[in-house]
């Protein structure tokens, strides 16, 4: 068994932690999100619930990783032995390595993506419905490009905490927030911006209603990859001085960045070219996008491909950050748990991921005949399982562990660093307030909202 590595700053630990948070959700889901409900009074809700909901989620999740220096599953056994709160790192586990599985293949889009960018066809395509469609119906292509992106993580991985995934971390995340600085600049340099700006930024407090602050709670919880045990592995290779909540809050500031700044890129350029509407999902950038950047830029094409190549460039690494804190807590079990080595490890999880994986892209194509629970294809069926039951069942278990289980004082010792930081008494009785009722009750709600709706 290795010895157990430790992150080696604290820039380290923060570029870390936000790249697990920071994703493909953060550029697509959320500005279609702002749009649908209330522009910048969504924003403003969105913020509230990652303040109330997020932080402390993320803090608590921390604590269980930080204070015991171990995988999931021992961490959750050795602070609770004799119980059956192991299962709830095991769910964790096994989460990471379901979402990893399936997530790979829209990773694997944007590097195809990427490549037809560098190309010149994502601004020359005549039809960009048709070229998804053909793209992932094929036999084969989604698969080597699933394949593809998961050996870029297991490279990472393989390498270890320091010299793997806290050395690329401090290499992708610093490229990745200045490749959204260059695009907002440009998008803001098109013609016609201003009325995608209106529709992203201008509050329309009338859409605002039960289902859009249930909306914005739910692309908090999941936009911040809490529940699925990614950031409790992290925090378990977090030095003992390591700052939970200020970390917490600046991961949360990252991602909410993240998010806004792309909003900023994607709306000002739509609403340059009056032709196209805005899309959703992954319609968003696979579909919609292409179109406009050929006619955004249909008088400076040089231009359009620079801004396509930087735009999936820019999903590539959101994809391959959040790729690694995935892989990891898998990795860590079978380390520390069934005694490998971690290149045998990494490879093991690797492996079975693209086994897995090589089913969810093929749903697409040959295998979207075969069908699940509700009509569900491989893919639905893991996003449905990952998405919607297990990760909300992990945020609710979390947050009764940290909040009903474990001691106040054991809790209060590892958010003030055996006591040497000093915090107000309202951040404590608000921190156990909001992990104990408002949490839990929370994210039951988004639970129940996104299994109905």
């Amino acid at each position: 068994m290795e010895k157990r590595a430790t992150f080696g700053s604290k820039l380290g630990i923060i570029l870390v932690s936000a790249g697990s948070a920071v994703g493909l959700g953060n550029v697509w889901r959320f500005p279609t999100e702002v749009g649908a409900n209330g522009g910048a009074a969504f924003i403003l809700i969105y913020i509230m619930c990652v303040l109330l909901l997020g932080v402390p989620l993320m803090t608590a999740e921390f604590i269980v990783g930080r204070k015991t220096h171990k995988n999931q599953v021992d961490a959750y056994r050795s602070l609770s032995p004799g119980t059956g709160w192991w299962l709830q790192g095991a769910i964790g586990v096994f989460a990471a390595w379901f979402i990893l599985s399936y997530y790979s293949v829209v990773a694997g889009w944007t590097l195809q993506y990427l490549i037809s960018a560098v190309l010149g066809r994502v601004t020359t395509m005549t039809d960009s419905a048709a070229y998804f469609t053909s793209f992932t119906q094929s036999a084969w292509m989604p698969v080597v490009m699933m394949a593809a992106v998961l050996l870029m993580s297991h490279w990472v991985i393989m390498r270890g905490v320091q010299g793997g995934i806290e050395r690329y971390s401090k290499l992708m995340m610093p490229f990745l927030l200045l490749i959204i600085a260059v695009l907002v600049v440009g998008s803001f340099a098109m013609p016609g911006t201003g009325e995608g700006l209106r529709f992203l930024l201008r509050p329309d407090f009338t859409k605002l209603n039960g289902g859009v602050l249930l909306s914005a709670m739910g692309q908090a919880f999941f936009s911040l990859s809490v529940g699925m045990g990614c950031l409790c592995t992290y925090a378990s290779y977090f030095t003992d001085d390591a700052k939970l909540m200020k970390t917490a809050g600046s991961v949360a500031l990252i991602d909410t960045t993240v998010a806004v700044m792309s909003g900023f890129i994607i709306f000002p350029a739509v609403f340059s070219v009056q032709e196209v509407a805005p899309d959703a999902g992954p319609g968003l950038v696979f579909i919609t996008l292409p179109s406009v950047f050929q006619m955004a830029f249909a008088h400076a094409p040089l231009l359009g491909w620079v801004f396509a190549v930087m735009f999936y460039l820019l999903l590539l690494l959101a994809a391959l950050t959040s790729m690694m804190s995935l892989h990891e807590p898998v990795t860590a079990f079978l380390i520390e748990r069934a005694g490998l080595q971690r290149r045998a490890a990494t490879s093991v999880v690797t492996l079975s991921c693209i086994a897995l994986g090589t089913l969810c892209a093929l749903s697409f194509g040959p295998l979207k005949e075969v069908r699940f629970l509700f009509g569900m294809t491989f893919f639905d069926f893991f996003d449905f399982i990952s998405a919607k039951i297990i990760m909300p069942m992990g945020g609710v278990l979390l947050s009764i562990f940290v909040g009903w289980y474990l001691p106040k004082k054991l809790v209060i010792k590892e958010f003030t660093n055996n006591h040497t930081l000093r915090f107000p008494r309202w951040l404590f009785v608000s921190f156990f307030f909001l992990i104990r009722w408002v949490a839990p009750l929370a994210i039951t709600a988004i639970f129940i909202n996104e299994l109905l709706f």
